[in-house]
């Protein structure tokens, strides 16, 4: 059956300033005929990265713009590249077009209904491109405007998920492709950040390194300094169903996230770094 859907792949609204926030985990829609497909646990679309809209409600007051998906990873992965190769060779991962959860079971009721080569071609298509040719074009006004863009990705995760990695995770896993995708003057300041927050921990290159986004389109060298944010959910929500967003607790995160972004700004804006590049 052919793929369709009748929802745009995104929302995006454009700042003021040289800093983009992509969102592209955040989405829930799975069209109906796909859904239908779908165990009924995969159909609560769990591995979301629930309510980062409404946690960095300050966005906009900071002037960033912010690009969010609307469907979710299981129809394809954003944050994947596009021939599905895997970001972390010999460790388990999920793959462009999903056939698994997070826990390991399957996605799909039967197996026939996997996606083939064909239907992963229609999502890229229908997803996966317009939102990247918009996080690439939102980039280059950015940089034309300002002369340095700035590329914040943003997720969250739960806490235990003995798949991915052992024991429980890190609250704020800052990645930078190892260094690749932003200034490692700017990574230190967000990790100082991060693990100066009380009652949180922060680590930087650590079991997330920033996945295709970050890797793809941070080039510090040419003035564009990606990061990758994956924080647990633990830390503002439920993280199990039905993953209710938790205000006090999400407050006292919060500040901390905004110091960050404004780190971020203040770096991309100082004087001179348009020509100062690196």
């Amino acid at each position: 059956m052919p793929f369709k859907t009748a929802l745009p792949p995104f929302r995006f609204r454009q700042g003021t300033r040289p800093l983009l926030i992509s969102m592209p985990h955040v989405g829930t829609h799975v069209p109906p005929a796909l859904a239908a497909s779908l165990t009924d646990e995969a159909q609560r679309v769990p591995d979301t990265d629930w309510h980062l809209e409404r946690l960095y409600d300050f966005a906009d007051e900071l002037g960033a713009s912010v690009l969010v998906a609307t469907h979710s990873r299981y129809v394809i992965d954003l944050n994947r590249p596009p021939d599905g190769a895997s970001l972390y060779p010999g460790q388990s991962v999920t793959g462009l077009c999903p056939v698994d959860l997070f826990d390991d079971q399957p996605l799909y009721r039967d197996p026939a209904d996997v996606p083939g080569e064909v239907e992963i071609a229609e999502r890229r298509e229908a997803i996966w491109q317009p939102y990247h040719a918009q996080l690439a074009q939102e980039l280059a006004r950015i940089k034309a405007q300002h002369g340095v863009a700035a590329l914040w990705d943003a997720h969250s995760i739960r806490s235990v998920l003995p798949r991915f990695f052992e024991g429980r995770l890190t609250d704020l896993n800052l990645g930078t492709a190892n260094g690749a995708s932003c200034s490692p003057a700017l990574a230190e300041q967000l990790l100082a950040i991060g693990q100066s927050a009380p009652g949180y921990t922060a680590v930087l290159n650590g079991r997330f390194k920033g996945g295709h986004i970050t890797r793809q389109y941070g080039n510090p060298a040419q003035g564009v300094h990606a990061v990758q944010l994956e924080m647990t959910q633990c830390s503002y929500m439920q993280e199990s169903w039905p993953f209710e967003y938790w205000p006090d607790v999400a407050a006292r995160v919060q500040p901390h996230l905004r110091r960050m972004l404004e780190a971020v700004l203040a770096f991309v804006e100082a004087p001179g770094r348009e020509t100062h590049i690196g």
